[in-house]
């Protein structure tokens, strides 16, 4: 049996141990029983407490989401964290302009009619609301010291999976989220005076939701309509 080591190079680069934390298949099955059970509480929420937030969960719901693995560990993200009361609305203002104009010439009927169980409109008091606002801006490329210019890879699917985890660290420190999307989104960069080499990709209002609080009682897919297996 060969030694194992706490590390070794490829290529020139360390590579440490993973340390695996071994589970029997009991234990499995229940974790993710129970995990998904806790998912499916999580819910896109409208209303929100204006209840001030530790920072120190913001830093690490962020940290969380900066696990995600990314194309060749390009980590292309950045966060935007705005918890200033002018700056929150005057991000408002911009995004309700945009949606505005898609309520009113972008979406088709159907769109309009696929959103009405959801009571959505163009109306987003919630950015105002909620102490803190988290623009999710995706790196399409970077800039080297002499301005050199190297594109990132798999830029969509690194920072989708970074959100999604953004999104469950949310749900796990006890506070709500909602996926704002108002496109075109480029209203954000000048905002908040990003780089050329950043696009908004989300944004998210966070915090505790109002109390009460009501949402739309919707149903998940059942596992069938989402799920095909190759046996």
């Amino acid at each position: 049996m060969s030694e194992v080591k706490d590390h070794i190079l490829v290529n020139g680069y360390k590579h440490v141990l993973y340390a695996h934390k071994k589970i029997n298949a009991e234990e499995s099955i229940q974790n993710s029983k129970d995990f998904q059970q806790w998912m499916d509480t999580r819910r896109s929420i409208r209303e929100f407490s204006n209840q001030s937030v530790p920072k120190e969960v913001i830093h690490n719901i962020l940290m969380s989401a900066s696990t995600a693995p990314s194309g060749a560990h390009k980590q292309p993200w950045t966060f935007c964290v705005i918890s200033n009361t002018e700056l929150k609305h005057k991000i408002r203002e911009a995004a309700e302009a945009e949606e505005r104009e898609t309520y009113a010439n972008r979406m088709s009927d159907r769109w309009r009619k696929d959103l009405e169980p959801l009571g959505t409109n163009d109306v987003k008091p919630f950015i105002d609301i909620a102490p803190y606002i988290i623009v999710v801006f995706k790196r399409v490329y970077e800039h080297d010291q002499d301005d050199t210019k190297h594109n990132n890879y798999y830029v969509n699917e690194s920072i989708g999976i970074a959100s999604g985890i953004l999104i469950t660290a949310i749900h796990n420190a006890g506070l709500v989220t909602l996926t704002h999307t108002p496109s075109p989104m480029n209203f954000l960069t000048k905002i908040l005076d990003r780089p050329s080499n950043e696009r908004a990709y989300l944004l998210l209002p966070v915090g505790y939701p109002e109390n009460p609080v009501y949402v739309p009682d919707l149903k998940r897919k059942p596992l069938e309509d989402i799920a095909v297996f190759y046996e």
